[in-house]
């Protein structure tokens, strides 16, 4: 009797194994951070590549959408289809700033006092929803100051996150500051590999060329996403086990020519 007993007792431990769903990662963010259609190459967010740095099976939902901030993120509803997809386990980064600090858009605009009440909705409902949320300062513009030193854009903003993160107890991944550090030593020049700098006729989807400071190329995308997941690695978090060791995909010093991890 006891010995069919201690193996019913297995067999639902081992089915009970089995339901559980492995820990996924949900991204919400903007533009920096998105999956962006093969028509638009070479442009790339860092949320596209992110999965190329984890292990097989690792599951990455990118929810994040160019032009939104806190503020319209939640008021378009994105946040709670987000949160409508959740399960128990799950990790959710969450990047904003760049959006938020544009006074001249009222619709996205959210000054700091507000970012933090929304960040902290955001904190909350993750948490009550069984997931861990982290949160991701900034990734950095490619501006540089006189002395070629690389220049915060959005300290405020990231000055928030990091005080929530301690107060909150939440994890945070200091994106600006690991992007600003690699661009530091890259300096202004060599970090325009990375940037939408693209001269004419270079690729169909920008005829006329591109001169943007703020979005990422292809390269530059993955190497945001390999600088996500190192910090990523190293959080108390479910989604810390998915990360790969070596992400060679993430570490490429010339692109690929597409979208695809390798």
């Amino acid at each position: 009797m006891r010995i069919w007993l201690g193996a019913l007792a297995l067999m639902a431990s081992t089915a009970q194994a089995q339901e559980a769903p492995a820990p996924r990662i949900l991204v919400a963010g903007d533009s920096t951070v998105q999956t962006y259609d093969v028509v638009h190459y070479p442009q790339a967010g860092w949320g596209q590549f992110l999965a190329c740095g984890m292990k097989p099976g690792a599951v990455v939902l990118n929810r994040a959408i160019g032009g939104r901030s806190t503020k319209s993120f939640i008021a378009e509803g994105r946040w709670d289809r987000l949160m409508a997809e959740i399960r128990p386990g799950d990790t959710v980064l969450i990047q904003f700033g760049h959006n938020d600090a544009t006074k001249a858009k009222p619709e996205r605009f959210a000054d700091p006092a507000l970012f933090r009440d929304n960040l902290l909705r955001m904190i909350w409902q993750s948490r009550g929803a069984g997931a861990n949320p982290v949160l991701v300062t900034p990734v950095a513009r490619r501006n540089f100051d006189e002395q070629g030193k690389s220049k915060a854009d959005f300290a405020e903003y990231s000055a928030v996150m990091r005080e929530l993160a301690a107060s909150t107890n939440t994890p945070l991944i200091d994106l600006e500051g690991a992007s600003r550090n690699m661009i530091d030593r890259m300096g202004p020049e060599g970090a325009r590999k990375y940037y939408m700098s693209l001269a004419a006729g270079a690729y169909p989807a920008f005829p006329q060329g591109q001169h943007d400071d703020t979005h990422f190329n292809e390269l530059g995308a993955r190497a945001m996403a390999n600088l996500v997941a190192e910090q990523l690695a190293g959080l108390s978090v479910p989604a810390a086990s998915l990360v790969m060791a070596q992400r060679p995909d993430l570490e490429r010093k010339a692109a690929l020519g597409n979208y695809a991890c390798h």
